[in-house]
């Protein structure tokens, strides 16, 4: 779609964080992840996904500190819901997490074509619109289903993009995750934080697009803004690039719809209106990012991580 973009195979991957040392745990942690991948390479995707899903179906909501957090959420976010639907839904966010961990062993089994194709792209062509008139654009979505599908996509779609992550707790793993990434979305990834800004401009530069998943807390450098009618400390980031580069903001739905197979619908760019006050703009922009996230929440809330912290210990309304 972008004939401008440069040669992504000539880009460096990003290095594997280097302010946490490799401690003993971590390599611990290690092995074991490495024997499960090896595990569920063998069990083929669709085998993997299931066993993986059911196992933490069933483990998931013993590990009480995070499930706690999640049933502590959605009691939050819907007051009305009976406790049953509450532990019924974490239960099958447990299971989702599951799946999605055994498909990291089969991201390159992914396709929106081929004689089994894994994903259904919807709505591709709202895409191929806004190239008509950018070279270049912000898209957002969030921890919905197996959220690594998004970047799946695009790169099967040709689109030419780098993508915002959070680097994982555990160095090792963190650097095997990145390398996977990189073989079936993009190499052009860049870590979370006031460090990324300065390779974001340059990926726009070389009329690269930027990914974001645009749903976690964000303290330091975060806005206070309106999330699933609590307010939140939101990364301005998409917002702030959108409003300073004049690029339309596309957001992305992930569904997963049977199994290890789902639909990625791309939706129209975000109706807005800059008014040349740039801290009004991003927050205005920010928020609507957060409405269309919260759409697809109240959705399919089974699909969304509801285990981290998202609106801190004490959220207010």
């Amino acid at each position: 779609m972008n004939d401008a973009a440069p040669d992504p195979e000539q880009y460096p991957l990003p290095e594997r964080r280097s302010n946490r040392p490799v401690t003993f745990a971590h390599r611990i942690e290690f092995v074991v992840f490495s024997v499960l991948m090896g595990l569920f390479r063998l069990l083929g995707i669709d085998r993997a996904s299931a066993l993986c899903g059911r196992v933490m179906r069933f483990v998931g909501p013993k590990i009480r500190p995070l499930s706690r957090r999640g049933e502590d959420n959605l009691r939050m976010i819907f007051p009305d819901w009976p406790e049953e639907k509450i532990r019924a839904t974490i239960t099958d966010v447990w299971e989702n997490l599951g799946r999605t961990a055994a498909e990291y062993a089969h991201l390159d089994k992914l396709h929106i074509g081929g004689d089994n194709p894994r994903i259904v792209c919807a709505d591709a062509e709202k895409v191929a619109k806004v190239f008509e008139t950018h070279s270049r654009m912000v898209f957002v979505t969030g921890h919905f289903a197996n959220w690594e599908v998004t970047g799946i996509t695009a790169k099967q779609m040709d689109v030419p993009f780098g993508v915002v992550y959070r680097a994982l707790d555990n160095p090792l793993i963190d650097e095997v995750i990145i390398k996977k990434r990189a073989a079936v979305a993009t190499r052009r990834q860049i870590p979370k934080g006031m460090a990324g800004a300065r390779p974001m401009i340059d990926l726009l530069k070389d009329n690269y697009s930027i990914a974001f998943l645009a749903d976690q807390k964000l303290n330091t450098g975060g806005i206070n803004v309106p999330f699933m009618g609590r307010m939140a400390m939101t990364a301005p980031a998409a917002a702030r690039l959108a409003v300073r580069f004049n690029l339309p903001v596309i957001p992305i739905s992930n569904q997963r719809l049977n199994g290890a197979y789902f639909k990625v619908t791309n939706h129209n760019p975000i109706a807005f209106e800059p008014t040349g006050d740039l801290y009004a703009d991003v927050e205005a922009l920010t928020i609507k990012i957060n409405e269309f996230l919260e759409r697809d929440i109240r959705t399919r809330p089974e699909q969304w991580l509801w285990l981290h912290r998202r609106w801190g210990k004490r959220a207010k309304g």
